[in-house]
């Protein structure tokens, strides 16, 4: 079956920064999470792979369709969220949902009617209106109404409060269960311990791991470098500190 997301051999080259090679698959029914540590490159793949920064080199590839020539059609199907909204800060958010749906052909009225209303976000009110975390409750709403098969999110769960991100991940097992896929990036670990199948973990820059997240565990717990994702990060960060000081 072909993957909805291939990346091969990413790269992205900065002044002060060098981004992969970095290289992953998402499945259909499927979530990965996507760690590293704040600086690690994260928010630089997500962005790579949608083509918002355009990529030194490598491939990537969604529904079996190169990004480049297909982005429009690509989009069409791809759900993404970078944190809270915070465009139109004065902008009604009936007015604001009114005019992103006409960018969508698939866009679905009542699933997002539904999503607002189990995000408790209220339509009539502007996003300055909006706590951080409604804030990113109504980046998810949107991301969620136009029927998208893959879900590419940046700290989804950032900013809320415990109640709301088991609610969230409740909705990402749905989504799963229906047949899409999730990509997340995010720092906090425990979240993907409830919820992913899958982990890719990239250290300054550099891909460390990726693939089934109940294998890298194993994996590291007969090497003894940690019983959990945040032992294993600790382990691999504290390692580049000690580097650092010893230089």
């Amino acid at each position: 079956m072909t993957p909805l997301l291939e990346v091969r051999g990413l790269r992205k080259e900065y002044s002060s920064f060098s981004l992969g090679p970095v290289s992953f698959s998402v499945d259909a029914g499927s979530i990965m999470g996507f760690i590293g540590r704040n600086g690690a490159g994260k928010t630089t793949t997500l962005k790579s792979i949608l083509n918002i920064v355009h990529p030194t080199g490598g491939e990537i590839r969604y529904f079996g369709m190169d990004i480049r020539g297909n982005e429009r059609a690509v989009k069409q199907r791809v759900g993404f969220a970078g944190g809270a909204v915070d465009y139109y800060p004065r902008k009604r958010i009936a007015d604001i949902l009114a005019v992103t749906g006409r960018f969508y052909e698939n866009w679905d009225e009542a699933a997002l009617r539904k999503y607002l209303d189990a995000f408790s976000i209220d339509p009539a009110k502007t996003p300055r209106e909006l706590s951080e975390g409604m804030k990113v409750k109504l980046n998810l709403a949107m991301a969620l109404s136009h029927r998208a098969e893959l879900l590419i999110l940046d700290e989804p769960t950032s900013g809320l409060d415990p109640v709301s991100r088991e609610e969230l991940l409740d909705i990402f097992g749905y989504l799963r269960d229906q047949g899409a896929a999730i990509l997340f990036s995010t720092h906090i670990t425990s979240d993907l311990d409830k919820c992913a199948d899958h982990i890719t973990y990239i250290r300054q820059g550099q891909l460390i791991s990726s693939g089934r997240l109940d294998t890298f565990l194993e994996e590291h717990r007969r090497q003894g470098t940690g019983n959990d994702l945040e032992e294993i990060m600790v382990h691999y960060e504290k390692e580049d500190f000690r580097e650092k000081l010893a230089d």
